[in-house]
């Protein structure tokens, strides 16, 4: 049996591990889950005869280097940041190993390492990175072999409640880490390419400056950008595009309303709340306010983001609860994004029965002989319970699907990579068809961002 060790077994797991324990019997697998909470690992597995958890801390060094050297190939589904000590484990023991996280500096200064022992260490293999990956290069390359120029590229992903399950005023519940949340895009300001320009948003402007998208069956949705829309612009081989731009999507009202938080101060992260643990949601909010011997605080907030008392975005603001003299922070030294964050849990967390839903949305604009022309490529899943997640289902699945593609050397292109070759997204893309995850593509007129010069 080929040993595939998973470290980690949180929320995006689940389908990970059913992929490879389902092909464990035609393809001689053995999982083996390493947690630190060994239930939520014994959970995933059940009693599937292919399959074992360990306790692993992956800051022990004994256990984490006995696991990693006993494995055919390593999976991390740690944190991003505690990827590189097993990294650094896969290279001594000569493993192959795939994350779903983003490319660290650290990570890519181990490239050279990796090379030269002919591994493939395959990261950004989830969602989002991962899946917009893949699916952009297939449609550029395609662009580019028939002798097409691309002079746009756009791409929004989001990760929102199904339509069944969406039942606040918000039309938003976290599907995910809800602090990342909180905090999006602060930090530099969000950086892209509209008609050969380079274009800013700072923080404080953010969540006013969103595009609207449509998708057939699903309705309008809006994005904000993300912060380095650029980071990518070589690595797809875009230099010489005029509009890149990449983006967060979300319900339609649901920037305007976040960005009362965002002006009043609320998503700062960067300095404690004296007393915090004692505050009421109520005090919480009012310590943003100006004093009044008279005014309530309701009519401070509505006063100081003029907000009118016939304004949806105030409803949403009430559902939360936000002016509960009776709801405590209980959080000691608390920042206000953390406490903001408490306030949103009550309302946004996920019930039971609730589904979460991945959407993306990518849009290619252009040239060839001469014409202009535009596809738009959209994609939605829905997720099957708490457990078996949208979030889960397509981060899980392409890590999955990669692992064993690299353990058969259909994958086999060493060093430090991300998906972007068609070595790797050709055949995952193709089976993720079976899994219900395609794209629907449709050419529409190339608009730009400027119409009235078509």
């Amino acid at each position: 049996m080929r040993k595939i060790l998973v470290i980690g077994s949180g929320k995006s797991a689940s389908y990970l591990i059913k992929y490879l324990l389902d092909k464990s019997i035609e393809e001689e697998l053995h999982v083996i889950v390493g947690d630190i909470n060994i239930l939520n690992a014994k959970k995933l597995i059940g009693d599937h005869e292919n399959a074992n958890a360990i306790t692993l801390d992956v800051f022990d060094k004994s256990s984490r280097q006995t696991a990693i050297e006993n494995a055919d190939i390593v999976v991390s589904m740690l944190p991003a940041r505690y990827h590189i000590e097993v990294a650094k484990d896969c290279i001594t023991f000569g493993k192959n190993m795939v994350t779903a996280s983003y490319v660290s500096d650290d990570m890519q200064k181990l490239n050279k390492a990796v090379t030269e022992k002919g591994l493939v260490f395959m990261n950004e293999i989830g969602v989002d990175p991962g899946i917009d990956h893949m699916s952009a290069m297939q449609v550029i390359d395609n662009v580019v072999d028939k002798g097409g120029k691309m002079v746009l590229f756009e791409s929004f992903t989001g990760g929102l409640v199904a339509p069944e399950s969406d039942n606040n005023l918000w039309n938003y519940k976290f599907t995910w880490n809800p602090r990342n949340v909180v905090v999006a895009g602060q930090g530099s300001a969000a950086k892209f390419l509209q008609e050969n320009a380079y274009k800013y948003i700072p923080y404080n402007r953010l969540f006013r400056r969103t595009e609207f998208l449509e998708i057939d069956g699903f309705g309008r949705f809006e994005a904000y950008a993300n912060r380095d829309s650029l980071k990518y612009q070589s690595v797809y081989g875009l230099d010489d595009i005029k509009t890149l731009y990449r983006g967060t999507m979300r319900r339609v009202g649901f920037s305007r309303a976040w960005n009362m938080f965002v002006q009043l101060g609320l998503t700062d992260d960067s300095y404690t709340i004296d007393d915090s643990e004692n505050m009421s949601y109520r005090d919480f909010v009012n310590a943003f306010l100006p004093y009044s011997p008279t005014d309530s605080v309701e009519l401070k907030f509505r006063h100081a983001l003029k907000i009118d008392q016939d304004d949806i975005v105030w409803d949403k603001l009430e559902e939360l609860d936000l002016f509960s003299k009776t709801k405590m922070v209980e959080l000691k030294k608390a920042t206000p994004a953390q406490i903001l964050q408490k306030i949103l849990m009550d309302s946004w967390t996920l019930k039971e029965e609730d589904k979460d839903m991945i959407v993306m949305y990518h849009k290619f604009g252009y040239e060839l002989n001469g014409k202009m022309y535009q596809i738009d490529s959209t994609m939605v899943t829905i997720g099957e319970d708490q457990t078996y997640t949208a979030m889960a289902k397509t981060v899980g699945l392409p890590v999955a699907i990669a692992t064993l593609a690299i353990l058969n050397e259909k994958i086999t292109t060493p060093g430090v990579q991300i998906p972007i070759t068609k070595e790797v997204y050709e055949p995952i893309l193709k089976e993720l068809e079976d899994f219900g995850i395609q794209f629907s593509e449709k050419e529409v007129p190339y608009l730009g961002y400027n119409p009235l010069n078509i």
